[in-house]
């Protein structure tokens, strides 16, 4: 089975935009690894997620505001010889986003982006309390790299 880059950005964001969650990637205090599955909204290279006010993953980036986030669907187990375990793969595409997490702060902009958000999900229409949106941490995460793959491809497949 074989790896197809992508190069595509329209092709990256039509991954990101049929995902209907991601993963994102922080730096814990120790150095290590911590990652986290978010709901998500995307518009014009930008990522946008909501969390809770403070948390560890707030104290994390504050520290190192450097994300990976990632996004993969359509995932299929496919196999070229049915009795031969190495030759399974999971078909399916992913794309691959690097950027620096930055806090909306100003109360029009945070309901801007938790818009974004919810179109992401739903066609309905949302209104925000002053309190409620005073109380979310709202990130914006301008994708600085992005980058995609299809795997599971046979040698005669094109992606």
């Amino acid at each position: 089975m074989k790896t197809v880059i992508i190069e595509d950005k329209q092709r990256i964001e039509s991954i990101i935009l049929h995902c209907d969650a991601c993963f994102v990637g922080i730096t814990d205090l120790e150095g290590n690894p911590y990652v986290v599955p978010m709901n998500f909204g995307y518009e014009n290279g930008i990522i946008y997620l909501h969390s809770g006010p403070e948390g560890s993953k707030l104290e994390m980036l504050k520290h190192n505001n450097n994300v990976c986030i990632t996004f993969s669907l359509g995932h299929k187990l496919v196999y070229q010889h049915e009795k031969v375990a190495c030759s399974y793969s999971m078909r399916s595409e992913s794309a691959m986003c690097r950027g620096q997490v930055e806090f909306i702060e100003e109360i029009d902009d945070k309901r801007r982006a938790l818009d974004i958000i919810m179109r992401h999900y739903t066609d309905n229409a949302f209104s925000y309390s002053d309190p409620a949106v005073r109380n979310v941490k709202v990130w914006k995460v301008a994708a600085r790299q992005m980058t995609g793959k299809v795997f599971g491809l046979r040698a005669n497949e094109k992606p």
